[in-house]
This record gives structure tokens, C-alpha cells and sequence, in this order.
């Protein structure tokens, strides 16, 4: 299974999809989503979920900071602000919900804001062979425990986004 997006460029995400760009959501999370394709999913995949997360993310705060969770999808690709514009799109609730946002709010897309320097960011897609029956707001380890023994396969891409000056 392949994942493509623009926004991944040369090891980077591109600003616009972060604290750098122009586009602010509930708390002041970053709220610009960014587009995505996904191709050569395996045979029997029913639907597919999105967790992008910061690894880094472990020494400022103490966990792995989730910037965007999605469940349940059924097509092959998500267009650029597709958190905000897509009515359809089942989002859990990302970690901004830790910073004072509540979970209707921090149930979208929230982009990159590294706090101390610059941070590798991670996008994991998973095939499943089920469509998950979560609903908005969904934790990931909600989505963990219903997705186990149901991945099929998991694609991913990496990019650094740095704090802004």
C-alpha cells in the first residue's frame, strides 16, 4: 500500500499545514488538513484509518502528541482541508483536547506546532478489512482496540516540521 500527499515534501511538511500557516481552529490549533492519496491497498480492504502524530513530542509533553485521527474512510483519498469541509469524515479527538479544547473541537484536524525545536511527524494509514464503528470524538486507543486483528496494512510518511520564529 502506497500514501502520497504534496504536503510531504523532501522530508518536510509544508508550512501551511502548521503552526506557520494561516488557518487556526478551536484553542488555536492549526486547522489547514492536508490532501492525501492512497493507492495499491490490498485485496478485502473495507475502509481505511488515519493517526498523524508527533514521536517527538514525548520530552516537552510527556506523551506522543495525536494530531489528527480518522476512522472509517471509504475512499482512496482526502482533499486539502478535508477536516473542516468533509461532513462525512468520522474524526477522533486529537491531543489538543489536553490543552483546554474540548472534544467536539479538538475532533479534527490539528496541524504541527512543535514547542521547542524541530519535530519528525508521523501519518500512519492502516487498511482494514471492516469499517469501524466508531463515532466523532473517538480516542486512539478507542481506535486501537477495535482495529486489532483487522489491519490488513499500514503505509506511512515522514516529515519534520520546525517551530516558528
Amino acid at each position: 500500500m502506497i500514501v502520497e500527499s504534496v504536503a510531504f515534501a523532501d522530508g518536510k511538511i509544508a508550512d501551511k499545514y502548521g503552526s506557520k500557516g494561516t488557518e487556526f481552529g478551536a484553542g488555536g490549533m492549526p486547522a489547514l488538513s492536508f490532501p492525501l492519496k492512497i493507492s495499491e491497498a490490498p485485496a478485502g480492504t473495507a475502509s481505511y484509518a488515519i493517526v498523524f502524530d508527533d514521536p517527538d513530542s514525548v520530552p516537552p509533553c510527556g506523551f506522543r502528541w495525536v494530531h489528527w485521527l480518522v476512522a472509517g474512510l471509504k475512499k482512496n483519498h482526502l482533499e486539502e482541508d478535508a477536516s473542516r469541509l468533509d461532513a462525512g469524515l468520522i474524526q477522533g479527538a486529537n491531543s489538543w483536547m489536553d490543552r483546554g479544547t474540548d472534544r467536539k473541537g479538538a475532533s479534527a484536524y490539528g496541524g504541527p506546532a512543535p514547542p521547542d525545536r524541530p519535530h519528525e511527524y508521523v501519518l500512519t494509514v492502516m487498511a482494514l478489512d471492516f469499517e469501524p464503528a466508531l463515532k466523532s470524538g473517538f480516542t486512539l486507543e478507542d481506535l486501537n482496540r477495535v482495529s486489532k486483528g483487522h489491519i490488513l496494512a499500514k503505509a506511512t510518511l515522514k516529515g519534520v516540521y520546525s517551530p516558528k520564529e
